[in-house]
C-alpha cells in the first residue's frame, strides 16, 4: 500500500473509531467490552515518539497494523510470564534467529539472537541467498526456551536457552536431510513430545502436506518414522500447505497453518481429538476486502488475562514480510476466528487495520525495534547482520565510532557476493537514513559507503580512484554489473570525510544525496527503485571493501541515523 493510500485508510479507520461503522464491525470478533474499548474516543497522542520511522502504538489505547513494520518474516511467538518473545527466519543472515520481546504485542525491542553462525561454516562463509534459516518455532518448556528451525538443505535443528537473550546451545540436528521445513514441537499432557513439519518441494519433491513425528522429550531424537497427518492434495482448493503450528486446547489438538502461498493465500485451522488425526479444517483468516494480502503464517498467543491474539505476516515485496496483530476469539462451535468476522456466517475473519491494544495491565513504553545506531556500545546494535558467517575483524567500536574494515576481495565489484555487508531491514515504507564516514588508507580501489541491497542494488560513498579520493554513486540491476549512476565527484583537497543520505519512499523508490564540503546535502544521481532479495526484503547497510593485494584500508563511521521521511 502506498503512503497516501495508507494514510487514507488509517484516517478513515481512526475517524470511524469515534462512533461510525468501520470499527463498530469489530463486534464480529469481540464482546461488548472489547467493542467499547475499540470505539473509545481518542486520547492525546502527545507522548508518542516522533523520531521513529514507524510506530504501531497510536498512544491512545489502540494500535495500527503492522505492529512490526519491517521484515520479521515467518514469525513465531510465546508468552512467558508478563513478556512475549518472538523469533523469525533469517535465511543467510548472521547473527540469525533474532529474539524480540514485548509486554503488549505492539511495542517490541530486539534483545538478542539465538545463532552466531551457520553450519557448515565454510559453506556459509559466502552469501547463500535464500538458504540457511527458514521458518522457526519458539516454545518454553521445562524451564527453558526452545527454538526448532529448519535449514532446507541440512535438516531440522534445535537450540535452547534458559535466558532468551542468550547464550543459546549449539544447534543439534534432530532430523537430518533435505526438504524438511517449518517445524513446530508440542509437549503433551502425558509427557510425550511431538514434532510437526512441512516440505519444500524444491528439495523434497513434495509439498502441500504436514508430517508428524513423536520425538524424545529432550528434543534430541525422533522416535518413529513419521506419518502424514494432513494432506492438502486431498482438500479441494488447497495448495502450498505449510508453516504449521501445533497446539492443544480443551482436549483438542490444533494445527494452525497457511495455505495458498505467501502473496495470495489464507490461514486455516485444523482440529482433531487425536494428535494423529483425522483433522477437520476451516479457513479462519483471509484477506477479504482489506489491503492485507496473504495473510500468512504466524503464532497464537494468550495474555495473562486470557485474551487470545494472532500474529502473522504479510508479504510486501521490497519491504519484506511485515508482522500484523489480530484479535482472536473462540466461537460457540469451538472454532477460532481471527481479525474481524467477514459477516458471512462462515466463521472466517479478515485483518484489522486499527484495534484496541491487548489488555496486559501496566502500560508499555512506545517503541519499535532499533534501526539507528550511535555506536556508543561495545558492538554494533542487535539490528545489524552480515550476509554470511562473519569475521570479528570486520567491525569494531572505538571511541563512539564504528571501524569498518575494507578486507581485500576478488568480488569487490559486486556487493551481492560480499559477506561483509553490514545490513539491516527496511524499518518502514518511507524513511530517511543518514550517516557520516571517513575512508582511511591509500589503496587504489578501496571503497566504503551506504547501500540499498537486493536482487539489484545502489550505493553512494567514497572510493580511491587513480586520480584520488572521490564521491561515487553506482547501481547494479539484477544479474548485471555495477555502473556509474553519476559522474564521480573529486573530494576537496585534504578531505576524506563525507555525509551520506538515502531517502526511501513508497514502492521502494530511493533518492541519494551527499554533503562533501559541509555545506549541506545535495542530490546525487536519479531515483533508484529498490528490489527485494531472495525470500527477504531489501537491505539497508554499510560496507567496506578493497581489491586483492590491498592492506590496512578501513572506514570510520561516526553514526547511523534513521528517521521518518522528510517532506
Amino acid at each position: 500500500m502506498g503512503e497516501q493510500s495508507r494514510r487514507r485508510v488509517l484516517q478513515a479507520g481512526l475517524g470511524a473509531v469515534a462512533g461510525s461503522a468501520a470499527l463498530g464491525r469489530l463486534g464480529g470478533t469481540a464482546g461488548a467490552a472489547e467493542r467499547a474499548a475499540a470505539e473509545a474516543p481518542a486520547a492525546s497522542t502527545a507522548g508518542r515518539p516522533t523520531g521513529l520511522p514507524w510506530v504501531a502504538d497510536l498512544g491512545d489505547g489502540r494500535y495500527q497494523n503492522p505492529v512490526l513494520g519491517a521484515d520479521w518474516s515467518d514469525p513465531d511467538a510465546v508468552r512467558v510470564g508478563p513478556y512475549f518473545y518472538l523469533t523469525a527466519s533469517t535465511f543467510n543472515r548472521i547473527p540469525g534467529l533474532p529474539i524480540l520481546r514485548s509486554r503488549d504485542l505492539v511495542n517490541w525491542t530486539i534483545i538478542g539472537h539465538a545463532l552466531t553462525e551457520l553450519e557448515p561454516r565454510d559453506v556459509f562463509s559466502v552469501p547463500q541467498h535464500g538458504n540457511g534459516v527458514w521458518a522457526p518455532a519458539i516454545r518454553h518448556h521445562a524451564g527453558r526456551f526452545w527454538i526448532f528451525y529448519p535449514d532446507p538443505d541440512y535438516g531440522i535443528f534445535v537450540t535452547t536457552a534458559v535466558d532468551p537473550s542468550g547464550p543459546w546451545t549449539k544447534p543439534h540436528v534432530l532430523k537430518p536431510g533435505k526438504g524438511f521445513i517449518d517445524p513446530c514441537p508440542l509437549w503433551d499432557d502425558d509427557g510425550r513430545a511431538y514434532l510437526i513439519h512441512a516440505y519444500a518441494k524444491s528439495r523434497a519433491g513434495i509439498n502441500n502436506r504436514l508430517n508428524l513425528h513423536e520425538i524424545s522429550p529432550d528434543g534430541r531424537e525422533l522416535l518413529d518414522d513419521g506419518r502424514i497427518v494432513v494432506n492438502g492434495d486431498e482438500i479441494p482448493g488447497y495448495t502450498t500447505l505449510e508453516g504449521p503450528k501445533l497446539y492443544k486446547r480443551d482436549g483438542w489438538y490444533w494445527i494452525f497453518a497457511p495455505v495458498g502461498g505467501v502473496t495470495g493465500g489464507w490461514q486455516s485451522a485444523f482440529r482433531s481429538r487425536s494428535i494423529l488425526g483425522p483433522y477437520e479444517n476451516r479457513i479462519v483468516l483471509a484477506q477479504g476486502d482489506t489491503p492485507i494480502n496473504g495473510p500468512h503464517q504466524g503464532a497464537w498467543v494468550a495474555t495473562e488475562r486470557g485474551e487470545d491474539w494472532f500474529l502473522h505476516f504479510q508479504d510486501r515485496g521490497v519491504y519484506g514480510r511485515v508482522v500484523h496483530l489480530q484479535p482472536m476469539r473462540w466461537r460457540d462451535d469451538g472454532w477460532p476466528v481471527m481479525g474481524e468476522d467477514d459477516g458471512r456466517g462462515r466463521g472466517r475473519g479478515k485483518p484489522v487495520l486499527v484495534y484496541r491494544k491487548p489488555a496486559v495491565g501496566r502500560p508499555s513504553k512506545i517503541t519499535a525495534p532499533a534501526s539507528g545506531d550511535e555506536f556508543t556500545g561495545h558492538r554494533p546494535g542487535e539490528q545489524w547482520t552480515w550476509q554470511a558467517n562473519s569475521d570479528p575483524s570486520w567491525a569494531s567500536l572505538r571511541g563512539g565510532r564504528l571501524r569498518l574494515a575494507c578486507p581485500p576481495s576478488a568480488d569487490t565489484a559486486d556487493l551481492r557476493l560480499l559477506p561483509n555487508v553490514l545490513g539491516q531491514r527496511f524499518p518502514a515504507e518511507s524513511f530517511v537514513a543518514t550517516t557520516s564516514l571517513t575512508l582511511h588508507g591509500r589503496s587504489t580501489g578501496a571503497r566504503s559507503g551506504l547501500v540499498v541491497l537486493g536482487y539489484g542494488y545502489a550505493w553512494i560513498g567514497l572510493q580511491r580512484l587513480d586520480s584520488g579520493l572521490a564521491l561515487v554513486h553506482r547501481t547494479a540491476a539484477q544479474d548485471k554489473a555495477e555502473i556509474d549512476a553519476a559522474t564521480p565527484i573529486p573530494m576537496p583537497s585534504g578531505r576524506s570525510s563525507v555525509r551520506l543520505r538515502v531517502q526511501v519512499g513508497p514502492s521502494g523508490v530511493c533518492r541519494f544525496a551527499a554533503d562533501v564540503d559541509g555545506r549541506g546535502f545535495q542530490p546525487v544521481g536519479g531515483p533508484f527503485t529498490a528490489s527485494q532479495g531472495k525470500w527477504i526484503g531489501a537491505t539497508l547497510g554499510l560496507f567496506g571493501t578493497a581489491p586483492v593485494g590491498a592492506h590496512g584500508d578501513a572506514a570510520e563511521v561516526d553514526w547511523f541515523r534513521v528517521g521518518p521521511a522528510e517532506g
